[in-house]
């Protein structure tokens, strides 16, 4: 099942634009995933399993290394919008 994610990180720090940048750095490393950046949010596509593997470990390190962060998260399943079209 593939799945599709759209993110939004927000770090409570004064020096934020480090911290998002580290983030899409280590998300573009996993060659099983396509991640694509817009202005405000960024795009992550793969396997349903291992997307919410990746951003689960990924999302931790964020909190552990700034403290607080806001993430907000869309997740669509692209096999069941395929699925209804198909009917």
């Amino acid at each position: 099942m593939q799945v599709m994610a759209e993110l939004s990180l927000y770090p409570l720090a004064d020096s934020f634009i480090p911290t998002i940048k580290s983030f899409l750095e280590r998300i573009n490393c996993y060659d099983e995933l396509t991640v694509t950046t817009c202005s405000t949010s960024t795009q992550v596509t793969g396997e349903y399993q291992r997307v919410m593997e990746i951003l689960g470990a990924e999302m931790q390190r964020t909190h552990e290394e700034v403290g607080q962060a806001v993430f907000v998260a869309k997740f669509l399943n692209f096999d069941a919008m395929q699925s209804r079209s198909d009917d």
